[in-house]
């Protein structure tokens, strides 16, 4: 019965460190039969000795027939799956005070991060935006690197948006004539409606949401959390959704050349 031996190699590859797994295929593949392979496993990674007796117990057991490749093929197959589910998983940001509940990264690392990634693109939305000068330099720095750069901002309460409070862009005039800025005009949206997500994706590959607009409190001192996505998939989806609102044919964001509350 293949499907015990499966689910201790599956699991296996989820416990076990990527050395031991790769040290282990090596000498799996050398294997005809489980007999005798044990002691040459406990040999290669002493500390692992109780996993390496489940995995020739399950062998020997439920599939004897299958060869020491196969075997090895398998925990192979199994380590690459884990290893990139691993690297897509969700990583938990904050910003203000952290806890031992969970591990996190601070909001500004992971934005600093996030931007740096980047190899084409970045869109970045956002409510309120101001201060955060080191933020507007790492963009400008991505831009001079031949990555485009967007900005989606909701507009001043003045100027027929919904922002009240500061509206200070002076962080953002360094980004004029390297960065596209985009608004959501008040004649093209319901009545009250504001634009109000927040997020930076880096290409269609990493995008970080969350509750945290681009301001200097909320990336340093607010209580803030946000979730970063590493899943190409989701992240395609989102990103593209927003770029189709930017599509001239949907006419709903519409593109500045100056962050749109300097004016």
């Amino acid at each position: 019965m293949t499907g015990h031996l499966s689910q201790t190699i599956a699991a296996l590859a989820t416990d076990l460190p990527l050395s031991h797994l790769k040290a282990w295929v090596t000498l799996l593949r050398t294997a005809e039969t489980p007999d005798g392979v044990l002691p040459r496993l406990i040999e290669s990674r002493p500390s692992a000795s109780p996993q390496a007796i489940r995995l020739v117990d399950a062998w020997r057991r439920h599939a004897p027939e299958v060869s020491g490749s196969g075997v090895a093929l398998a925990l192979e197959a199994a380590t690459r799956v884990h290893v990139t589910e691993s690297a897509r998983r969700p990583s938990v940001v904050v910003s203000g005070p952290t806890t031992e509940a969970v591990p996190v990264r601070l909001t500004v690392s992971a934005v600093t991060e996030i931007v740096r990634a980047a190899k084409e693109s970045l869109l970045v939305v956002s409510y309120a935006a101001y201060g955060v000068h080191e933020v507007a330099e790492e963009l400008a720095a991505a831009a001079d690197r031949g990555v485009r750069v967007d900005l989606v901002l909701e507009t001043a309460a003045e100027e027929g948006g919904t922002l009240r409070g500061p509206s200070s862009a002076d962080a953002f005039r360094l980004l004029t004539g390297k960065a596209t800025f985009w608004t959501w005009p008040p004649a093209r949206r319901p009545q009250g409606a504001a634009l109000h997500a927040k997020l930076l994706a880096a290409d269609t590959t990493t995008v970080l949401l969350g509750s945290a607009n681009l301001t200097t409190r909320a990336l340093m001192s607010n209580i803030e959390i946000g979730v970063i996505l590493r899943d190409p998939a989701t992240v395609s989806r989102i990103v593209t959704h927003l770029r189709a609102l930017m599509r001239p044919d949907v006419g709903l964001l519409v593109a500045t050349d100056r962050p749109p509350f300097s004016r």
